[in-house]
């Protein structure tokens, strides 16, 4: 079985912000621990006694916010690095998927629906590809709590049963799960890589998209794992 881990970045309300993203990586179930075990030791870096207390999330380590203020910038934005060459360097069946929706251009839409409909559509394809080449697996979509949880539950059930613009959804086994991002280093990266692709979008900054940029899902040539609207 294939999980997705996604977490949204930027809001549908703030006018401040130009961009919504949905992103995520999918990864076996068998290859979670290898990667939260590495996560676990940079975290470390900064409770060595206590690191399960360290929440690894993009924003603040990027602001210095709350936890963060303490610890250099450069400290920092090195963690977050070496957080993304973890996924990075993980197994090439980890694919990376995001939306990033220009909030403007699918106004009155709600934007969560728009990136919630590329991002388990293209995960659905990935798996039917994988099927297509003799490995037969499900996935499930595996999302951090957020006020987007009710829309995101009613969103998926449709696809299931009465279909999005490209069909129904075949693949998946279960309506997405809901966790406490606090309980899980999978989330905690899918929050870094929501972010990082986020601020690339909505302010520029490279630093660390390029990071994470050849893992988008891709075959052929094709980039299957990177929707944009803008």
């Amino acid at each position: 079985m294939y999980l997705l881990y996604a977490d949204e970045s930027g809001t549908t309300h703030d006018p401040n912000q130009q961009y919504f993203v949905l992103a995520g990586f999918c990864v076996f179930e068998r290859q979670g621990f290898w990667i939260a075990d590495e996560l676990e030791k940079i975290a470390a870096r900064f409770n060595p006694a206590e690191p399960m207390n360290v929440e690894l999330h993009g924003s603040p380590m990027v602001s210095g916010r709350g936890f963060w203020r303490s610890f250099p910038k450069q400290d920092r934005y090195q963690a977050i690095q070496d957080i993304l060459h973890i996924f990075l360097q993980s197994n090439p069946t980890n694919r990376l998927f995001a939306s990033v929706i220009k909030k403007t251009l699918v106004s009155p839409k709600d934007p969560v629906e728009v990136a919630f409909e590329q991002l388990a559509s293209r995960f659905d394809r990935y798996l039917i590809r994988l099927h297509k080449n003799k490995n037969t697996q499900r996935g499930i979509i595996i999302f951090d709590k957020s006020t987007y949880e009710t829309t995101i539950q009613s969103l998926a059930i449709d696809f299931r049963t009465i279909g999005y613009q490209w069909g129904v959804i075949r693949n998946f086994a279960e309506v997405p799960l809901f966790l406490d991002s606090k309980a899980s280093r999978l989330i905690q990266l899918a929050d870094i890589i929501a972010y990082s692709i986020f601020r690339y979008f909505e302010k520029g900054d490279n630093t660390f998209y390029s990071i994470i940029e050849p893992r988008f899902d891709a075959e052929g040539g094709i980039v299957h794992g990177l929707h944009i609207i803008q």
